[in-house]
């Protein structure tokens, strides 16, 4: 299988083939690293978050080893493709227009989207007349992205290469609202203080959203997709999924 890398028996050479010793396996992951609390770089400067911890448990169930890489969101699919990893586990839509570059596996979580603003606005509701001429910063490449554009077509939409860049405009006056996944916004906005207030989430559009977050890996990949989806609903049943939650939401991100 061409995505996974085989560890040697030893230092002299002897390596196994794949599925015959899933003990000796690498799996290398791809992920953004700047997009808390799912994936980020902590203070020690530790790849930290839920994408990570569930990618974690994953590999665990799998009986692989994880090696992590961090990529810029904008280039991580391309990066795939060239082989810098095997698996992208980083909060990725499962949308149409995306797979037909990769292969998606099952969700792993789903949450809504949602629209915050600083907490003195004079917006007090995520409508399109409210938000009409307003300037919204929102990370590009994603489906937040889109939809921004789709939900509120008379807004100024700006793209921004990460969340920590918008978050640091409106911090500082240069955008009326920001708009991303209800979880990155609320831990932002609890972490900030009285900078700004989430004012709810958005009805996510299928067309847009998709199906959920899930892992992405190459076209044709199908028998790694199969071990993830196993792993995925073995995590879901024996209650490790659940321990992962809980270190950082206090509610269902799993979805319907």
């Amino acid at each position: 299988m061409a995505s996974i890398r085989t560890l040697s028996l030893a230092l002299a050479g002897t390596v196994f083939l794949t599925g015959a010793s899933l003990a000796q396996e690498v799996v290398r992951i791809g992920t953004e690293g700047a997009y808390a609390p799912f994936n980020y770089t902590n203070a020690a400067g530790e790849l930290v978050g839920f994408d990570i911890d569930i990618a974690r448990a994953l590999c665990e169930e799998m009986e692989v080893t994880c090696e992590f890489v961090t990529s810029d969101w904008d280039g991580i699919i391309p990066a795939l493709q060239n082989n810098r990893f095997d698996a992208i586990i980083a909060s990725m839509s499962i949308t149409a227009e995306r797979s037909q570059q990769v292969l998606f596996t099952d969700k792993y979580y789903n949450t809504p989207p949602a629209i915050a603003v600083p907490t003195d606005s004079d917006i007090a509701e995520a409508t399109p007349e409210a938000l009409a001429g307003r300037a919204i910063g929102v990370q590009g490449s994603t489906t937040h992205s889109e939809a921004a554009q789709a939900y509120f077509p008379d807004a100024d939409v700006r793209i921004y290469p990460t969340a920590e860049e918008y978050q640091l405009d409106i911090e500082n006056g240069r955008l009326d609202a920001v708009m991303d996944d209800v979880v990155v916004l609320s831990q932002w906005v609890e972490g900030e203080g009285d900078c700004c207030q989430v004012l709810g989430t958005l009805t996510p559009d299928p067309a847009i959203y998709g199906e959920g977050a899930g892992i992405a890996l190459r076209l044709g990949e199908t028998e790694l997709a199969e071990r993830f989806n196993t792993a995925i609903q073995a995590i879901r049943e024996n209650g490790t999924y659940a321990e992962i939650q809980a270190k950082y939401f206090d509610f269902d991100v799993y979805g319907e």
